[in-house]
This record gives structure tokens, C-alpha cells and sequence, in this order.
């Protein structure tokens, strides 16, 4: 055993000791419950941390030297790490996942963009898109992938992590989600300004645009379900939980759609009319996501005032609360129907001391408001682009909102 695998299979205990924990089987009947809407508590889970600002005691600090191998001790250290400082409702896999690798020969173009501005602190990057379709004859140039599975590759890696850890952590390999945005990927091709200008000038291009996209995407679908690369077990969808009743086996081994979560958002719609959005969005995503067994949608965009042509979408189980849309109006049109996916503001954790008041005052509203109207919620703190070199303000802020949904 090399210097590596003993690393390695150290942090696989450890992994272990929490996942296969009483704890742990209690968060996943917290998870399920939530989403099918019969909520025992909310749940809290949080996402997308700036981890180069994270590290105490140098409890993520990198040891092993093979790349695959320090690929495996990221993520356990950073799970361990989560576990050990804010867990709140995470829910471990029972298991060391292995994403199978999925090629995809693309869709005739590709995104041309230019890095305009970094952020010091945490990463953020501001982007310059260079318009690749600014006629709707452009939209010829593209055309459906073809999508491949590279067992090859995906078995080495497997072979390698199984061999190291196989025998203190179960080592499985897992698919994709399926987790859409045609809008996202329209304004990154043809730019921001010209997109928003088109959708009221040229309105015929952008929904010929929307088709394209909408139709690239459903040859994608189609592929992942011939080719078994769908993953019917997911923990978490864009960060918030995904256990639930509702969505069927497969009865062949064969996953398909109907036996998963689908996702999508137009973020970038935050401040189009919902007449605008349900014509240019809802409308070809009530297609999109038919297939799909239960469906999730909304991102950073306010939704409280589209929530009733969101409804639209087959299999509708979960929607997005961004800290912009308003809380009392979002619960009262959610009610039990579906679940209230809160987003809190990581701004209040992003200066050097944690804004503890305004961040109760928030949650407090949106605990308040889901009470009311009998939602089912969970609550995922995400987005965060920085904590200012503080990572005790997501400790703090875990304490602050666990003794919140612990007392209700």
C-alpha cells in the first residue's frame, strides 16, 4: 500500500463513520418527507461555498500526488469538512460516487467568450460573450450532438478508487442530471443585449431559437436514456435535496426519464413580464420536461409573480425562492402544492462578520410564511461567492438557522 492509498482510505473511514451513521439515515427521511410534501421539519442543507477561503487547520490541504487519486481526497475532505463544521442536513451517499464519463461532439458552435474581470477574493469571473448567431440563418449552423460513453476512461478511474478504498467505503459509478437552461445558453451564443433586444424586436428569431435549443436538448434526453446515463438515485438536485416517493424504478434496468428529476431555470428572464416569460420560456419547457418524472424549477430569477404559468410544467414539484422574490406571496401561491426551495441572501455571510440579524429577520419571514401556508421547505444557502476570509460565518450561520427549524 502506497503513501496515497493510505491517505486515502484514512478519510474513507472517516467518510464512513458518518454516512453509515443513525444520523444520516434520519436526514434522508427528513429529505423525503420534504419533497413528498408531507415535511416532518425543513430541511437545510449548504452549496457552493468559495473553499479557497474555507480551510481551518488545514483540514483540506491536499496530500496524495496522483491527480485521480487527489481528485477522491477532495471530495471526501471537503464532505468530512461539512460534516465536522456545518452539516446541517447533508446527506451522504453511502457510497464513494463515480461519475461515468459522457462525451458529447457538441452542437456545431461553441461559446466564444472573453474574461473581462476577476474577483481577488473568491473566483467570480465576469464574462464577455461574442455573438456567434446574430441572424436567425446562423441557427442552421447548428445541430444535435452525438453523445458517447467512455466506459474505458470511467472504468480506469473506477478500477483506481475501488483498489485504494473499495474495501472501507462501497465505490459506485453514478450517471448525469438532467438540468437544463435554453435561456442561458441563447444569451451566452448570442449575447445578453441582443438576446433581450430580439425578444422584443425580433421575436419570430427568438423562438425559432428557443425550438432549436429546446429540440437539441431533447435529442440529448433521448440519448441519455439509450445509453443508461441517467442517474435514478440522485441526493441532490442543483443543491437542494432530490429523495423522494414519487419517481418510479426503472423496471428494466434501463433508466429512463420518467425515472428521474428534470430541472430548469431562465434566470436570466429575472426581469422579463410573465406574459414575456410563459411565451418564450414555460411554453417550450412544458415540453422539455414532460418526459421527466418529478420537475424543479427556477434558479436566482424572482419567481413570485410567474408562479402560476410555472405551473404549467408536467410534474411540477419544487420551485426556487430567491432572497428577491417576495416570501409571503411566494408561500401563499406554493402552499402544499409544491415545495418552497428558499434561497437565503449569502450576502449576510459574505462580510467579515456575519450579519446575524438581518439574517434571522430573513429566515424568520420565510419560516414564517411556509408555517402559514403549510408549505414544504427547504432551506439551501448557495451562491456564495466569498465569506471575506472568514469561514465562521457559515458555521455561525448553520447554528443560527439548525436551532431555528429545530424549534418549530
Amino acid at each position: 500500500m502506497n503513501n496515497d492509498q493510505k491517505i486515502l482510505r484514512e478519510l474513507a473511514a472517516v467518510y464512513a463513520g458518518f454516512a453509515f451513521d443513525y444520523a444520516n439515515d434520519e436526514k434522508e427521511k427528513l429529505h423525503r418527507a420534504v419533497n413528498d410534501l408531507r415535511m416532518i421539519r425543513p430541511v437545510v442543507t449548504i452549496e457552493e461555498l468559495p473553499w479557497s477561503e474555507m480551510d481551518i487547520d488545514h483540514e483540506l490541504t491536499l496530500r496524495c500526488d496522483d491527480p485521480d487519486l487527489r481528485k477522491a481526497e477532495w471530495h471526501l475532505r471537503t464532505c468530512i469538512f461539512k460534516c465536522r463544521h456545518f452539516r446541517a442536513d447533508l446527506l451522504l451517499d453511502k457510497f464513494y460516487p463515480v461519475s461515468k464519463i459522457i462525451l458529447s461532439t457538441g452542437c456545431g458552435v461553441d461559446i466564444d467568450e472573453k474574461t473581462i474581470g476577476e474577483q481577488k477574493i473568491g473566483g467570480v469571473v465576469s464574462h464577455e460573450y461574442h455573438d456567434q448567431m446574430p441572424e436567425p440563418e446562423d441557427l442552421r449552423k447548428f445541430h444535435n450532438p452525438v453523445i458517447s460513453y467512455d466506459e474505458k476512461s470511467t472504468l480506469r478511474f473506477y478500477d483506481k478508487i475501488a483498489d485504494a478504498i473499495g474495501d472501507v467505503l462501497p465505490v459506485k459509478l453514478v450517471g448525469a442530471q438532467a438540468d437544463y437552461s435554453i435561456w442561458d445558453w441563447i444569451a451566452m451564443l448570442h449575447g445578453v443585449e441582443n438576446m433581450f433586444l430580439d425578444l422584443k424586436q425580433r421575436p419570430e428569431f427568438m423562438h425559432e431559437a428557443a425550438d432549436t435549443f429546446m429540440r437539441i436538448i431533447m435529442s440529448e434526453i433521448k440519448q441519455y436514456e439509450e445509453l443508461n446515463l441517467l442517474e435514478p438515485d440522485l441526493k441532490y438536485i442543483h443543491c437542494t435535496p432530490a429523495t423522494a416517493s414519487d419517481l418510479p424504478a426503472s423496471e428494466d434496468g434501463k433508466v429512463r426519464a420518467k425515472n428521474v428529476w428534470g430541472r430548469a431555470s431562465a434566470q436570466i428572464f429575472c426581469d422579463v413580464s410573465p406574459a414575456m416569460h410563459e411565451v418564450f420560456d414555460t411554453n417550450y419547457m412544458v415540453q422539455l420536461l414532460k418526459p421527466f418524472g418529478l420537475n424543479y424549477y427556477g434558479c436566482c430569477e424572482p419567481l413570485h409573480n410567474k408562479i402560476s404559468i410555472i405551473e404549467k410544467i408536467p410534474n411540477l414539484r419544487k420551485i426556487s425562492i430567491t432572497p428577491w422574490a417576495d416570501k409571503v406571496k411566494s408561500a401563499e401561491l406554493i402552499n402544499k402544492k409544491y415545495v418552497f426551495s428558499a434561497k437565503p441572501n449569502p450576502a449576510f455571510v459574505a462580510l467579515k462578520n456575519f450579519s446575524r440579524d438581518a439574517a434571522e429577520k430573513e429566515l424568520r419571514l420565510i419560516l414564517d410564511a411556509c408555517k402559514t401556508n403549510g408549505c414544504s421547505l427547504d432551506i439551501t444557502l448557495k451562491d456564495i461567492s466569498t465569506v471575506s476570509g472568514n469561514p465562521y460565518n457559515i458555521i455561525e450561520w448553520e447554528r443560527l438557522v439548525m436551532g431555528m427549524v429545530n424549534s418549530l
